[in-house]
């Protein structure tokens, strides 16, 4: 017959005419696992397998570390990563972050920050990636610095924008920037005197009702607002000088403070919002995990002087992307494995970008109300 003839799917595998092995009659053999003691790896294994030895000092090493003998832990990782083959990645992620960690507990930071360096630089998907963003977190708390601390968890958010925790964290990293900047701008005020006539434009100006976007107090400094020894004559600029400057200073500062406190607050209600979104789906612990955290937010965010329709204004803004069809996907996403260079494209390049990113439209309509009230306080002056 011509192969013309022959119909798609005609031939047939070779392992159709081969013989199928004989069941075994009777019960199947029965399974046992290995049972190891605890703390067997302390005990004098004699193996000539150097992967089992290798992973031998692994586990001395993590309990050591759980045992808070920090020196101890490091010296175990330390000979593990001297005999590793280059080849066998996943344990050497491991100990690399093993030894971070315990030079962090030793105070050794800078050396930390070097090896969760390399460990970033080597990241091939986004679990990598996030392990060692928080490795670099950890290192950037302990060391207290809430700028770094700030990136870190805006690189995190960056990977994960539906992780309630990290927006949490944001914003509390957000609050602890608060006693730096309002320190200087208390002892500005205090430097500064204001007359009753400044107080009496201020509370009759228009946008100090319950219209305005901002409470007004707290969106500018009463020295920044009502100068009004700075319109009058060449001589008295002249006299006033340096309280013009002292002015100024805490203008910026004051507007400094004050868009941190809408980060912190904006950060609030998005954890809030994500909390609200995954609240039915849970149970038990994490449900009264949930609801707790969901009460704290609510008795810190009557801290900030914000009217309500500016938190409707944040929680709007804020909520955009939220919808549950999407979060669901990204809960159940698989991996990403797009190799070194790619990765760095899923986490923001700057903290600017990043608040660019999730507070430009808020920044922009304070500001847009902002240069509204100063052109109206020069109509008024």
């Amino acid at each position: 017959m011509e192969t013309d003839c022959w119909l798609l799917g005609g031939e047939f595998e070779d392992s159709v005419f081969e013989e199928r092995p004989e069941r075994r009659t009777g019960p199947p053999v029965s399974y046992h696992a290995k049972r190891c003691e605890p703390q067997w790896f302390y005990e004098e294994v004699g193996s000539n397998d150097d992967g089992e030895v290798l992973t031998i000092k692994k586990f001395k090493g993590d309990l050591a570390y759980r045992r808070q003998e920090y020196q101890k832990a490091l010296q175990e990782y330390s000979s593990i990563s001297e005999k590793l083959p280059p080849t066998n990645f996943a344990m050497k992620r491991d100990v690399e972050e093993g030894q971070a960690r315990c030079l962090v507990r030793l105070g050794r930071h800078a050396e930390a920050l070097a090896l969760a360096a390399n460990l970033e630089n080597k990241a091939t998907n986004t679990d990598h990636l996030t392990t060692v963003l928080c490795l670099e977190l950890a290192i950037c708390s302990s060391l207290h610095n809430v700028e770094k601390t700030i990136f870190c968890l805006q690189k995190l958010i960056s990977l994960h924008p539906f992780n309630p925790w990290n927006w949490g964290q944001l914003a509390e990293a957000y609050l602890n920037l608060e006693p730096a900047l309002s320190a200087p701008c208390a002892s500005s005020y205090k430097q500064n005197s204001f007359t009753s006539s400044d107080r009496s434009i201020r509370s009759s100006f228009p946008h100090s009702g319950r219209g305005c976007l901002l409470c007004f107090p707290e969106t500018l400094p009463e020295s920044s607002v009502f100068s009004m020894e700075a319109s009058s004559g060449n001589n008295q600029e002249n006299e006033k000088g340096p309280d013009n400057i002292q002015n100024s200073v805490a203008e910026k500062r004051e507007a400094v403070l004050l868009e941190t406190q809408m980060k912190a607050c904006a950060s609030f209600i998005r954890t809030r919002l994500l909390l609200q979104l995954t609240q039915s789906q849970q149970t038990s612990f994490a449900l009264e995990r949930n609801l707790r955290t969901q009460q704290e937010i609510e008795d810190k965010m009557k801290a900030f002087s914000f009217k309500e329709d500016t938190l409707l204004f944040i929680a709007e803004v804020m909520g955009e992307d939220i919808v549950p069809e999407k979060i669901k996907d990204e809960v159940h996403t698989e991996v990403k494995c797009v190799g070194c260079a790619p990765l760095t494209s899923l986490v923001m390049a700057s903290s600017k970008e990043f608040e660019d990113r999730w507070f430009g439209k808020i920044k922009d309509h304070f500001c847009s109300f902002e240069n509204q009230l100063h052109t109206e306080i020069h109509i008024l002056a």
